[in-house]
């Protein structure tokens, strides 16, 4: 009789035998039918939208890090039970728990917009490859008690590892050289912007423009989609006069801008990392929605991305001047996949749950009334402007600084619906508020940097920044709830001095 850790053991790796294979059979198909990957974004639609808000403000990108490590733990508990009654019941008993849990994964896949009955074949893979392994695992672990038993039951061990990393290594490099297959040639704007100031370099300030590397990145996704730009399109229909498709060619092929503009996600609270400031070209929403025209009566533009997601943006707001776009470059770059390559939607002033669709497919004008969109489904609001905002960058809170010398508090501020930023103030202990040396202004809808110089003196401080719009805006002195309108407030921080 093969022991109960043994069993579990041999439970275990098979799983990781099968859940590689399905990873590579999926990469050779379509990433996203992966089971772990279909069974975590069913997971995401099914969370509570409080936790969901939670889980977003407290982890950012990680959220997915963290939800895919909990299917995947989930999977190998469950695996380890089936290793456990294999051994006991005899492998129909693994066949029975490896199959539903595959049936679980191949039905989600399945029944996901767009998708078809050849999509679960990576769960099926999954299921089978795991059942060959635990079927090879549990013969060997039952020899276990001998000398020999026990060293191929070592050697079995090390090669179904290897295995399953050698699976998972070819499934990324198959999605790898997919994703490179997309690059593309980024055509000229029509009147080139002036490059950036160089802005401030001051030690701990965020520099003036963010690298496509740094940006932040909030979505739903837990994959990053492999899309063949030959035959990706762009479709806007609904209340339209005629319905209209464009490719990437022939939106390259249009008049484009350049446009330096700072997003941020609604989840940012004060003094948070979810923002960012790049250089976006694209062409102009209106150009595209003059070609299908626009029917009265419309007030919502509902943005479809690639895998179903929906994004609602008041078509009043996409519409009043401002420089909104289908963007497809970032600092003079293609998009990227995790920025939404080969496409996405730039609202300037909008938090990106309602302006900021990635891997857009589709537009379709239509009315709140009669459609909604992921978030507004969810009781979000659907009109979402972002708040005049500052960050403190430097120092860090409850930093320990040497009494006596001269510190720089420095950092950022945005206020792209009021004008752009006019000025910083900081106050130091509640004290009357300073103003701070600002940084050049990339434009109304770009960020500034701010610093101030501080002697520093012993005790513990707190320091506040607030950022002064254009418009004679400032931040309010109350900190909000960031959902569903978005954060504002003060941020103040704790320094020691010794």
């Amino acid at each position: 009789m093969v022991s109960a850790k043994a069993a579990a053991a041999a439970g275990v790796a098979a799983a990781l035998v099968g859940l590689a294979a399905g990873e590579l059979m999926a990469a050779m198909v379509d990433p996203d039918t992966s089971p772990v990957v279909v069974v975590g974004a069913q997971v995401i639609d099914l969370t509570p939208t409080p936790l969901k808000e939670w889980a977003v403000a407290r982890f950012g990108s990680a959220d997915k890090v963290i939800l895919v490590s909990s299917v995947v733990a989930v999977v190998l508990a469950a695996a380890a039970g089936a290793g456990w009654l294999t051994a006991r019941r005899g492998l129909l008993a693994g066949a029975l728990a490896f199959g539903g849990l595959a049936a679980i994964a191949g039905t989600i896949a399945v029944r996901r917009p767009g998708n078809s009955v050849l999509d679960a074949a990576p769960a099926a893979v999954t299921a089978l490859a795991a059942l060959v392994a635990l079927a090879v695992m549990t013969r060997t672990t039952a020899a276990r008690s001998t000398t020999a038993g026990g060293r191929r039951v070592l050697l079995q061990s090390v090669f179904v590892l290897l295995l399953a990393g050698a699976m998972e290594s070819t499934a990324q490099r198959v999605v790898g050289r997919r994703a490179a297959r997309s690059m593309v040639e980024l055509p000229k704007p029509r009147i080139p912007v002036p490059d950036l100031p160089a802005g401030l370099t001051v030690p701990g300030i965020t520099p003036f423009r963010t690298s496509a590397r740094d940006f932040y990145r909030v979505d739903t996704r837990l994959t990053l989609p492999t899309i063949d730009v030959d035959n990706w399109r762009l479709r806007i229909d609904g209340q339209v006069d005629r319905t209209a498709s464009f490719s990437f060619d022939d939106i390259a092929a249009m008049d484009l801008i350049e446009r330096d503009i700072t997003l941020t996600c609604v989840s940012n609270e004060v003094g948070g990392r979810y923002v960012g400031a790049a250089r976006w070209l694209g062409v102009p929403l209106a150009d595209l929605l003059d070609r299908a025209g626009v029917r009265n009566g419309a007030d919502q533009i509902l943005s479809t991305d690639v895998d179903g997601m929906t994004i609602s943006t008041p078509l009043s707001i996409a519409m009043d001047g401002r420089d909104s776009m289908i963007a497809i470059g970032m600092n003079g770059e293609p998009l990227p996949r995790a920025h939404g390559f080969p496409a996405r939607l730039v609202v300037p002033g909008l938090y990106g749950f309602v302006g900021a669709t990635k891997w857009i497919t589709r537009m379709t004008l239509t009315t709140y009334a009669e459609q909604d969109a992921y978030w507004t489904k969810r009781g979000w609001a659907t009109d979402a402007p972002i708040k005049p905002s500052s960050r403190i960058d430097t120092p860090r809170p409850f930093q320990t600084l040497p009494a006596g010398e001269q510190v720089t508090i420095g950092g950022i501020a945005w206020a792209q619906n009021s004008g752009g930023v006019a000025g910083v103030e900081v106050s130091i202990d509640d004290g009357p508020w300073l103003p701070a040396v600002l940084g050049p202004s990339g434009g109304a809808n770009y960020w500034r940097q701010w610093f101030v110089k501080w002697t520093a003196t012993t005790g513990r401080h707190t320091v506040a920044a607030r950022a002064i719009a254009a418009n004679g805006r400032s931040q309010s002195a109350r900190r909000e709830t960031p959902f569903p309108s978005g954060a504002s407030g003060i941020q103040r921080l704790v320094l020691n001095v010794a």
